[in-house]
């Protein structure tokens, strides 16, 4: 198992941007950003393989983009023309062969 740090949470207003970190303690297979409104279940995001295979959540295709830095551990999040409605609790998720880790999660509030 690893830890996961994540930072860059924030309020922001709607069109504007936000970049999320999440650094790991050790090298990982797949990261995933995960995020929990308050009511809502927990969805997935956005994940990157470690080959760099990438997918997102059809709500954030072309305003998110999700990268990671393997010889850092981390794993980017890059947030732009954000909506009210991507205010959430946003969550890290590290697969390392089949154990998933979690990170405490970072809020983020986009005020209209």
């Amino acid at each position: 198992q690893v830890q996961l740090a994540e930072s860059g949470g924030g309020l922001v207003q709607a069109g504007g941007s936000l970049r999320l970190s999440c650094a790991a303690s050790g090298s990982t297979n797949a990261m995933v950003w995960f995020r929990q409104a308050p009511g809502k279940q927990r969805e997935l995001v956005a994940s990157i393989t470690s080959s760099g295979s990438i997918q997102y959540a059809d709500s954030v295709e072309g305003r998110f983009t999700i990268s990671r830095d393997n010889a850092k551990n981390t794993v980017y999040l890059q947030m732009n023309t954000l909506k009210p409605e991507d205010t959430a609790v946003y969550y890290c998720m590290a697969d390392v062969r089949g154990i998933r880790s979690w990170g405490q999660g970072t809020q983020v509030t986009v005020s209209s």
